[in-house]
């Protein structure tokens, strides 16, 4: 019998890594699950790219500067390059958003582990979707290098849960996620801030998910079925984005048409934005922001409905518009920097706590 290859042992270290971090993330009664992810999913990552390293016979001992020809040790072991370096090699692009997840997982990881004791649960849905692409792109980069039998497909399979499924579980979650402190908000705003939106809307680097519940009653069907976008036609994808403008879960059995699902008032949306960035943003930057950036019509004109669909849409019936969390996304990632900021609302910034030009 042959001798298996030397990464084998680094690659199975890997995966088994990758399954109790999510193991740990499941786990109801675990008061830290979410750190406990955090902290494995980085080893997990570490251990995958030594292995294909080795594999590749690509040299990730740190050689000693005095000394080119010999390599660093430490306690008599040889020092090897940290997750971020491994990223640097493996992707060169900086920003790739595979590179990109795995970065911000690394900065997250410690200021969870140093602060921020008890923000556990809210951090873990604050974050849920970027959690979600750190997992899928290990798999990927796990079997597309050393092939589909290493698949945690068979181990990892999706959890019986609420969540999302119920709109009690709904709003219970976005409750959690509003509640996490300043500090993390704006460490999340500031690096969101600086990505290009190739990155920042590319499900490689934060994956976010509209459910349709339905019924199926062929026996060979998956209880849960994953469908790439890449994989969808022309037509699906239309449905697709449809369906993400309109609400986040249909019932085939009770399929019903609400108006305005999903959208936030003008209200809601800039209070969403004033917690998430560091500086002061009133009602006057909100209006000032949809303005600059022409996003829909001002007051009177004679077609209201011609906004952009993306960030803003007009009820006729109430006469009114709701703004969608894409324009508060939008909103935090540029207003998360002084120019941006005064970019964006034609005003310069004021910290919070002090107040600015415009409140005097």
């Amino acid at each position: 019998m042959p001798r298996p290859p030397r990464w084998t042992p680094t690659l199975d270290a890997a995966r088994r890594e990758a399954t109790l971090a999510v193991r740990l993330f499941n786990d109801p009664i675990e008061p830290r699950s979410f750190e406990a992810f955090v902290v494995h999913m980085h080893v997990a990552w570490l251990y995958l790219l030594h292995a294909r390293f080795v594999r590749d016979g690509i040299e990730f001992r740190y050689r000693r500067r005095n000394n080119p020809r010999q390599f660093e040790r430490v306690d008599g072991e040889y020092k090897r390059w940290e997750l971020a370096r491994c990223a640097e090699e493996r992707w060169s692009d900086a920003d790739d958003p595979v590179r990109r997840n795995l970065e911000f997982f690394i900065a997250l990881r410690n200021r969870i582990e140093h602060r921020h004791d008890h923000t556990d649960r809210q951090l873990s849905e604050a974050v849920s979707g970027h959690a979600q692409a750190l997992l899928l792109n290990f798999e990927h980069e796990l079997t597309s290098t050393f092939g589909n039998q290493y698949s945690l497909a068979t181990v990892l399979r999706f959890p019986v849960f609420i969540g999302s499924f119920t709109p009690e579980g709904e709003r219970a979650l976005i409750a959690l996620r509003d509640r996490l402190p300043a500090a993390l908000k704006r460490f999340i705003a500031e690096y969101h801030s600086g990505l290009p939106e190739s990155v920042s809307d590319d499900d490689r680097f934060e994956l976010r998910l509209n459910v349709v519940l339905q019924v199926s009653k062929a026996p060979e069907a998956l209880a849960i079925k994953f469908t790439r976008w890449d994989d969808m036609s022309p037509e699906e994808r239309v449905a697709a984005e449809l369906l993400g403008k309109s609400g986040r879960t249909i019932v085939r059995e009770q399929q019903r048409r609400v108006v305005g699902h999903g959208l936030l008032k003008p209200g809601e949306a800039q209070q969403k934005v004033a917690e998430a960035v560091p500086y002061v943003f009133t009602s006057h930057h909100f209006l000032r922001a949809w303005q600059i950036k022409g996003i829909r019509p001002p007051k009177g004109d004679l077609h209201p409905e011609r906004t952009d669909e993306k960030y803003s849409v007009y009820d006729a019936l109430s006469r009114s518009y709701g703004y969608t969390e894409a324009w508060v996304k939008w909103l935090v990632k540029s207003c998360s920097t002084e120019d941006g900021f005064r970019a964006v609302t034609g005003r310069d910034p004021a910290y919070k706590g002090r107040r600015s030009v415009d409140d005097q």
